[in-house]
């Protein structure tokens, strides 16, 4: 133990982490001719327009964080928590597969990624408080939403906006282009199941281990110690007992964590209108057009409603929350670094440059070689710009035609960017909802790349094998 605790000293935070980073890739502007050099000023400044492209994300953290510690005081919270763990008393491992195929729904369907934020503190304190760690809570969220937007279908903001921007780019250059989003969804889907199933094998089998025998833990000492301090008391350890009025307060928090999933899924999009006649009321904005700011209004709302129906005082209830919005600072400030390494990219123009001089080398690949390089390219992207619509907009003008030139199948190129960037944004250190995540499940990001290297390994054969198929036969 003494010498993991200082194997774990020698270890670089999170902030190093990213820090790190953002030196690196300015000084790989230096030495690029092609790009604008990034100065001493940009580097400082990097963190601060991260925080400020990301002050959304950051508001809905503050909030939700706020909004879980009222329910939390209620005492609600935790005995919800021991009530579930409890109807599953001896099925513990059962509650893993199900999460994470929920979440998968969400990513697979709406690219459910910053939204999960809101789930990591509830789902690391089941897990814990079923007899895991808090490793398998990280796991259970980050990996089940990230098969999910592995296997985008219908996520309009992934293969939704890679379609569009084919579409649009080729026809401006005179290129008649249709991408099948039927062969989007079929791919899709293949590549959903396929690395939830894997996914979910991996996290229950670790899970399980950690049941039988918790020294078989990733966490360090430091790591346990931090989940006991956070996530170690629940009801099931004192006797609290389930009263009515947690139930009524815990159905609060279920219907709040409902509307914030409708709220943001856009509904339009699959030509669902119903929320657009009626509930634009409480925020201006209808159901299905929500976004960080609408949320965190919600949850502030619930917030006090919360407080009123457990009768806490004004005082008490602005203090519990305010004591909750504290305890994410951290979170905030990772979020931000994370973030400005994306807003240097975009100054100085390296994206743009590693996307044009890839795609050049790329031409006259033949179709075995070509899809695999491919996605590892976007791959290398991700990292560089973590938000996949954000990828696609930049990248799909310049590859969507290129791939029309080679006469490859559109649809697979589509869903290669899609895997690529969703398998990327599992553990790329440059993801805000990967260091977020981390940061409140109270796990470094060492042990996390110990815990999934496995894993990825295993999705990107998988993931490259069917679109290398697909790209040979389609």
């Amino acid at each position: 133990m003494t010498r993991h605790t200082q194997k774990k000293r020698a270890a670089f935070s999170a902030f190093s982490i990213l820090y790190l980073i953002l030196i690196a890739l300015a000084a790989l502007t230096w030495l690029i001719p092609d790009v604008k050099a990034a100065s001493i000023g940009t580097i400082v400044m990097a963190s601060y327009k991260g925080f400020a492209d990301a002050i959304d994300v950051c508001f809905f953290v503050l909030v939700l964080s706020g909004f879980l510690n009222v329910v939390a005081k209620t005492g609600a919270l935790d005995a919800g928590i021991a009530h579930l763990v409890a109807r599953f008393k001896g099925r513990e491992l059962t509650l893993i597969p199900i999460l994470m195929l929920i979440f998968s729904i969400g990513g697979t369907t709406f690219g459910m990624a910053e939204e999960t934020i809101a789930f990591y503190s509830l789902i690391t304190a089941t897990m814990v408080a079923a007899g895991f760690d808090s490793l398998t809570g990280m796991a259970t969220v980050l990996l089940g939403s990230g098969v999910g937007v592995i296997g985008s279908t219908v996520n309009p903001f992934a293969p939704g906006i890679a379609v569009d921007s084919i579409n649009k780019s080729c026809r401006d250059l005179g290129i008649s282009a249709d991408v099948n989003t039927g062969t989007v969804i079929i791919l899709g889907t293949v590549i959903w199941l396929t690395s939830l199933i894997v996914a979910c094998r991996f996290v229950m089998a670790y899970a399980a281990r950690v049941k039988r025998n918790p020294a078989q833990t990733l966490l360090s000492a430091e790591e346990r110690q931090a989940m006991q301090q956070t996530f170690g008391t629940t009801p099931a350890e004192t006797g609290a007992a389930f009263t009515g009025r947690m139930r009524a307060t815990m159905l609060i928090v279920a219907a709040a964590f409902t509307v914030m999933v409708i709220g943001i899924v856009p509904w339009t999009k699959f030509n669902i209108t119903f929320f657009e006649r009626w509930s634009a009321f409480l925020t201006d904005t209808p159901l299905g057009t929500w976004w960080f700011g609408e949320l965190g209004m919600w949850f502030l709302m619930m917030s006090i409603v919360v407080g009123r129906i457990n009768q806490l005082t004004e005082s008490e209830t602005v203090a519990a929350f305010i004591e909750g919005a504290q305890g994410v600072i951290g979170v905030i400030f990772v979020i931000a670094v994370a973030r400005g390494a994306s807003v240097l990219m975009g100054q100085t123009g390296l994206d743009t440059y590693i996307l044009e001089h890839a795609a050049d080398a790329l031409r006259g690949m033949p179709a075995g070689i070509f899809a695999p390089l491919i996605y590892l390219l976007y791959g290398a992207l991700t990292f560089v710009i973590p938000s996949s619509s954000g990828l696609a907009t930049v990248s799909m003008p310049i590859i969507g035609p290129l791939t029309y030139k080679l006469r490859y199948n559109p649809a697979v190129m589509v869903m290669i960017f899609t895997a690529a960037s969703g398998l990327l944004n599992l553990f790329t250190p440059t993801s805000g909802v990967v260091m977020g995540g981390l940061a409140i499940s109270r796990v470094e990001y060492r042990t996390w790349l110990t815990f999934i290297g496995k894993a990825l390994g295993i999705l990107l054969i998988i993931n490259i094998t069917i679109l290398t198929v697909a790209m040979l036969i389609l």
